[in-house]
């Protein structure tokens, strides 16, 4: 039964998905961002988050939005499903998000994401692509935005070993503003590439901000030891809670692993 709920959240998903990148997109082309395009990419945002919830049963709460500074800040998220995106969207006030180049370059949805403030990055080019993000970025901040960035680059499934890019030391290195730390666990119920999407509660949790100044690896390891912490806690927790998905033996060797990292498991 679950596995028809998935589909038919799926179906939903990514047919509204596109229909809105078209009509997004077909108005940059011609008008740019508008107010009505911004309330579009809300609507997509809050429709998934329904659509979630009523079809494959999972619930989505939001936390700690006071700790997003006011004015220009870096909000860096863990990543462990699309429900990341649309979840953390609705408290960013204007968000520029950081997204591959591929996607950028798909018709209607890169023309629409162009609109939205979003900031490529051509991971092919590795160092090289560094300089052109960075200007997009300050371009971004100018205009209000606040930066948001998937410092480890790709989706991992929960309680994966951490790997983090450098993107996030260079953003703050040179942008000298706030970065706000965001853990989560929404992985346990909509994994990469997962065929099923699980019931239970996603969590998201905004941290307190890292101040700007720090000397990168001390940042570095600020950031990653935020972020990887309380994920591990708030997947922790959903375990300890009971869930209704099949605990496969990759999933039992993650979750015995960190709970081997987190003394308060």
């Amino acid at each position: 039964m679950q596995a028809i709920r998935t589909a038919l959240f799926y179906a939903i998903f990514i047919g509204q998905t596109a229909v809105i990148a078209i009509i997004i997109g077909v108005i940059a082309l011609i008008a740019g961002r508008t107010p009505f395009t911004w309330a579009l990419a809300k609507y997509w945002c809050w429709s998934n988050v329904q659509f979630l919830r009523f079809i494959t049963g999972v619930r989505t709460e939001i936390s700690g939005t006071e700790n997003i500074p006011p004015g220009g800040c870096i909000i860096a998220s863990k990543h462990q499903s699309d429900w990341d995106v649309f979840a953390i969207f609705p408290h960013t006030g204007r968000p520029a998000y950081i997204v591959k180049k591929e996607l950028m370059n798909i018709p209607f949805f890169g023309w629409a994401a162009r609109s939205l403030d979003c900031i490529e990055i051509d991971r092919k080019k590795g160092a090289e692509a560094i300089p052109q993000m960075m200007r997009q970025a300050h371009a971004a901040l100018e205009r209000g935005c606040r930066i948001v960035i998937f410092p480890e680059g790709t989706r991992k499934a929960a309680l994966a070993p951490a790997d983090y890019r450098q993107g996030i030391v260079r953003l703050y290195t040179e942008l000298n503003v706030p970065v706000v730390p965001v853990a989560l666990n929404s992985g346990l119920f909509w994994g990469r590439n997962s065929l099923i999407i699980w019931p239970g509660t996603a969590r998201g949790e905004l941290l307190p901000a890292i101040e700007p100044g720090l000397a990168p690896d001390v940042f570095a390891e600020r950031l990653k030891r935020a972020i990887e912490t309380r994920s591990d806690e708030l997947s922790l927790a959903a375990v300890d809670s009971g869930l209704s998905r099949p605990v496969d033996p990759a999933l039992a060797a993650r979750i015995a692993a960190a709970r081997l990292r987190t003394p308060s498991s």
